[in-house]
């Protein structure tokens, strides 16, 4: 029986998002899926990366209309003020043709994310970046509580019910702990139950 494929297709500045994603696709093999890891186009001129310091990755750029390919998707998004990148919108504005075909309709899709502070909108990206899916007739599938690390208060721990999450800190020095990798893997592995209980080969 074939296996059904997932992409992880992410937006990563410095580097946050990326880390997590590697955690996702750990989950998502494990879970007994294929995982495939893709970033969406850059949209800012090279003389500005440079001087935000961006990191430049070795991963494929994902063109939207290949997103028919894939059984099922999760999406890495950093914030900006609470709401998803520039650069994933733009991803997204260049679906039309496949929306007009109603080509996604079905497949299944979560998120994960990275703020600068604890309270810098994790949630309320998840929650702004729905609509993508909603027009596009794509099922949504949370975390939820799967993650006991969830529920650990006794340090900074990054992500939610809606999905994996980081905190960055303002200048980006914090990166992704063990429990918020650990929280990414899991993110994976219960994604790719999911994928496999409706996966028709």
């Amino acid at each position: 029986m074939s296996k059904p494929t997932v992409y992880v297709v992410i937006y990563s500045t410095w580097g946050h998002i990326k880390t997590l994603a590697d955690s996702v696709v750990k989950g998502l093999r494990e879970g007994g899926v294929n995982a495939e890891l893709y970033q969406v186009a850059e949209t800012l001129p090279q003389e500005v990366l440079d001087k935000m310091h961006a990191v430049k990755f070795d991963i494929p750029v994902l063109s939207p209309k290949d997103l028919v390919k894939a059984d099922a998707f999760i999406f890495g998004i950093p914030t900006r003020y609470g709401v998803p990148a520039a650069q994933v919108k733009a991803f997204w504005d260049a679906t039309g043709g496949l929306w007009a075909e109603g080509a996604l309709v079905g497949k299944y899709a979560g998120v994960f994310t990275s703020t600068a502070s604890q309270h810098g909108g994790q949630e309320t990206t998840a929650m702004t970046f729905l609509p993508h899916l909603v027009h596009h007739g794509i099922i949504f599938v949370p975390l939820g509580y799967q993650s006991k690390v969830l529920f650990d208060n006794s340090e900074v721990v990054g992500g939610s019910p809606w999905g994996a999450g980081t905190v960055a800190n303002g200048d980006g020095s914090r990166q992704p702990t063990g429990k918020e990798l650990e929280i990414a893997e899991t993110q994976g592995k219960t994604f790719a139950g999911t994928i496999l209980k409706v996966h028709k080969p």
